[in-house]
């Protein structure tokens, strides 16, 4: 029997919105929903007074029965596909359980996803493979811990069951929480429909719901624009600074609010390389590192399309407005890389060698085949206790330690002018020990593969906690060997 405990109150302000922008559809149960995980501390700040027993959990965050309140829905969306347009995807295998608003005031989305088939399946089976779900459990609570714009993980549920990808897989449920769900695509969606009073909802939904001080502005959609530019860029300079690859930057994994979401074959870069690609359907390699400020800017500009019918300025005028917002992109992007490469390299942000020093280092780093992580932890460790030592740890990390000890000395120079206390802790934290590198989360699937989740456990807390310097922190951090590296990752749809 499900114990009467009133966990979440949902509200469900989404439905305010016009069909087909969402269709009302419940979840497919499952044959044995059993809990992996559940997010104690997030639930808190959700608004959680108390948690019921994991056995009702299980039922509420698999489908198998609702949570008091909520009332599901699919989300519809179309999206450019690695470039190509299709005008109709949505939630093929996610419903929105609804919204709850947090101790900050800030009304969250909640959204099962793995949940069996939707209007949107397409042909789908509507679930997921366990392997994408503990990956993107992990992955996004990485991110939070370190800063990162993101979605977070509520819950992740067995599901006693069958999924069938390119092998038979065991099945699961994921619980998602973000801060909306509202993509580029959904207003791509929504100008397909040629329904101006539909997309003029959206708008006006997104701008109510996230940028209430664009309602201020003299044109409120162009003001809308602008403000979904600034917080990509910033994004986009985020992820770049610790090495992530998306994967899939499509327009329909690209949120308005700036949010990293739909963490599909996402990775984290090891040895530098900036066309380095994991993803297994990125065979052109459109999405690789290097390339995902150029994306997310050409994404907006799919964005600015679905809004000039809404913006006040005349034809040509509004089209030049929305032009010169989606231009600011580069600039913003540029700045907000540039403070984050200072605090990467333990320098101000007024440092007129940061940009110089890591452009020369990325070159070092490509060419000496360094992992990434490593080398900015073990210059972090150098910048608390310079010595013999940590200067030894840091050559050990390069094919080319006579010209990276150049480098270091040209690095020192600067760090005499800008470094202290300050500077040190900044430098600490825009640098992880630990991260959730590909063969260690590999090795937690295979684990739960066989039934054993103790690995998925014990590496959630460390990148959780990444910047905590420990044995087990030391130990998760190692890159992977030659026979450990993992070089496709996989999408689980």
């Amino acid at each position: 029997m499900i114990e009467e405990v009133t966990v979440l109150t949902f509200e469900h302000f989404y439905k305010t919105l016009p069909e087909p922008l969402w269709i009302a559809c419940q979840p497919t149960p499952i044959k044995a929903p059993s809990l992996i995980a559940f997010n104690h501390s997030l639930a808190q700040t959700l608004g959680a007074s108390e948690v019921p027993d994991n056995a009702t959990l299980a039922q509420w965050f698999s489908g198998n029965t609702l949570p008091p309140s909520a009332d599901p829905i699919a989300l519809g969306y179309a999206g450019h596909q690695f470039g190509n347009f299709v005008p109709q995807l949505g939630d093929g295998r996610a419903l929105l359980l609804g919204e709850v608003v947090d101790e900050q005031g800030q009304r969250r989305d909640i959204q099962l996803k793995g949940s069996g088939r939707t209007p949107f399946s397409r042909g789908g089976d509507g679930r997921s493979p366990l392997g994408p779900v503990l990956r993107e459990y992990l992955v996004s609570e990485f991110m939070a811990a370190i800063g990162v714009p993101t979605t977070r993980a509520l819950a992740a549920v067995a599901s006693g069951e069958v999924v069938r990808r390119q092998l038979p897989e065991p099945g699961a449920v994921f619980t998602r929480v973000a801060r909306s769900h509202v993509r580029v695509g959904t207003f791509q969606f929504a100008s397909v429909l040629r329904n101006e009073q539909t997309l003029k909802a959206l708008a006006d939904y997104a701008i109510e719901r996230h940028y209430p001080s664009a309602a201020q502005a003299d044109d409120p959609y162009l003001a809308l624009l602008e403000a979904v530019v600034a917080r990509q860029a910033a994004l986009v300079a985020h992820w770049m600074s610790v090495g992530f690859i998306h994967g899939v930057m499509n327009t329909d994994n690209t949120s308005i609010t700036g949010e990293t979401i739909d963490y599909g074959p996402c990775a984290f870069m090891e040895q530098f390389d900036p066309q380095k690609v994991f993803s297994s359907i990125d065979e052109a390699g459109r999405y690789a590192f290097g390339n995902q400020p150029a994306i997310a800017q050409w994404n907006l500009a799919r964005l600015a399309e679905t809004l000039l019918p809404l913006m006040q300025a005349p034809g040509d005028e509004a089209v030049e407005q929305a032009t010169q917002a989606i231009h600011r992109f580069t600039d913003i992007h540029a700045d907000e890389q540039r403070k984050r490469q200072a605090d990467k390299l333990g320098l101000s942000s007024d440092s007129e060698q940061a940009n110089t020093l890591m452009a020369s280092l990325e070159i070092q780093m490509s060419q000496g085949k360094m992992d990434m992580t490593a080398t900015f932890d073990a210059l972090t460790q150098y910048a608390a206790s310079p010595g013999a030592q940590a200067h030894d740890a840091v050559l050990a990390l390069t094919t080319q330690p006579d010209a990276l000890g150049a480098w270091i000395e040209a690095w020192q120079a600067e760090c005499v002018a800008h470094q202290d206390a300050a500077r040190w802790e900044a430098m600490r934290h825009a640098n992880p020990v630990v991260i959730p590198r590909n063969h260690r989360v590999q090795e937690v699937i295979n684990a739960a593969y066989e039934g054993d989740y103790a690995p998925f456990h014990t590496l959630l807390a460390a990148v959780t906690k990444p910047f905590d310097d420990s044995p087990e922190a030391r130990r998760l951090a190692v890159p992977a060997t030659s026979s450990e590296q993992v070089l496709r990752t996989f999408c689980g749809t």
